[in-house]
């Protein structure tokens, strides 16, 4: 089959750093589908890992968290799939990843595709859609039905994948959205998605949010930059009020005062953990995409693709690499086909 894989961590701009390879096609476990993969994305987990260092690798490293496609067959310990459906699904990080023409993924870990998405639409989401929803909604104490009515919650980076598809899921549990973006086009980007207010996360964020009316908000989710937002989210939030993480601090982060005066809930999501440590409740994710799923085939949530490149090779991941690296996405940009 065919793969793009890595065995040397290098720049992006090197061709090397990522390279067409071919691969023997793999063979399902017990608890595994073999899935065709049909599209893929990128996410910032893949150009963390490809990120310059001096090991090697062996054997070929392939990446690749985000994927659509058509199960090929099924393990024996596998119920609820058959070959033929389509699904999507993050999978482990552990395992090799889904930049690849067929790949193994624990049935847990995967939901369906309802007929009415594109696969390509599918493979924008999955990653985003279960970090987003375990931070809101099993990280944090909030029901995803209603547990957001009455509250407030800041999201700090809001045109991001994960922050468009939160924006969604938070409107839709009755909260007052705020989102962060500093670009017109950024700005534009989630009031489509859904937020009541925009701030410009390059500006005193509590001089803005006073303007707006908010002397404090309840919750924030902080999808940028965890060391800088740090102080001002101390600040911001409210007694008892909690916030969710999910990059990892550069420095030692001070937990005492405002946090420990507020008891402010310090909330921190890997949306890997589960498939990682084979947590007895893996299962959960699957169950997950399919919640979301029917929420997509009934027009309540939609879609975070903006932007799409064909086929599936080396040069196109590394060009879907350098945007993400740029800073300068919106949404999700997503690889078709072979």
């Amino acid at each position: 089959m065919k793969a793009v894989a890595l065995t040397r961590y290098l720049p992006i701009d090197d061709p090397q750093s990522l390279i067409d390879i071919e691969l023997p096609r793999p063979v399902a476990g017990e608890h595994d589908l073999l899935v065709r993969v049909e599209a893929v994305s990128v996410n910032p987990v893949d150009t963390k890992l490809r990120s310059p260092k001096p090991q090697v690798e062996v054997q070929p490293k392939v990446l690749g968290y985000d994927a659509a496609g058509t199960v090929e067959a099924v393990g024996a310990a596998v119920t609820g799939f058959r070959p033929g459906d389509r699904v999507y699904y993050a999978g482990d990080v552990t395992r090799a990843g889904s930049n690849a023409q067929y790949q193994l993924v624990d049935a847990r870990l995967v939901g369906h595709v309802p007929p009415s998405v594109e696969l390509a639409d599918a493979a924008a989401l999955p990653l985003t859609v279960l970090t987003a929803w375990e931070l809101l909604f099993q990280r944090m104490p909030f029901d995803s039905e209603h547990g957001g009515e009455g509250k407030s919650l800041l999201i700090i980076g809001g045109a991001g994948g994960v922050g468009s598809i939160a924006i969604q899921l938070a409107r839709r549990a009755g909260f007052t959205v705020i989102a962060s973006a500093s670009r017109a086009e950024t700005i534009d980007w989630c009031r489509t998605m859904g937020a009541q207010h925009v701030v410009n996360h390059r500006e005193p964020l509590v001089a803005q949010l006073q303007a707006l009316g908010f002397s404090q908000v309840d919750a924030v989710l902080n999808l940028a930059d965890t060391d800088r937002y740090w102080s001002v989210i101390g600040d911001l939030l409210a007694p008892q009020g909690h916030v969710g993480l999910i990059v990892e601090p550069v420095g030692a982060l001070k937990i005492g005062d405002p946090y420990k005066a507020k008891c402010i809930g310090i909330h921190w999501e890997m949306m890997f953990a589960r498939a990682r440590y084979k947590t007895h409740d893996q299962a959960e994710q699957g169950r997950i995409l399919e919640r979301v799923a029917a929420l997509l085939a009934s027009g309540e949530l939609r879609g975070t693709r903006t932007a799409t490149l064909t086929p599936i090779h080396a040069a196109n991941l590394r060009e879907a690499h350098r945007q993400l690296e740029s800073g300068s996405m919106i949404g999700k940009l997503v690889l078709a086909g072979w």
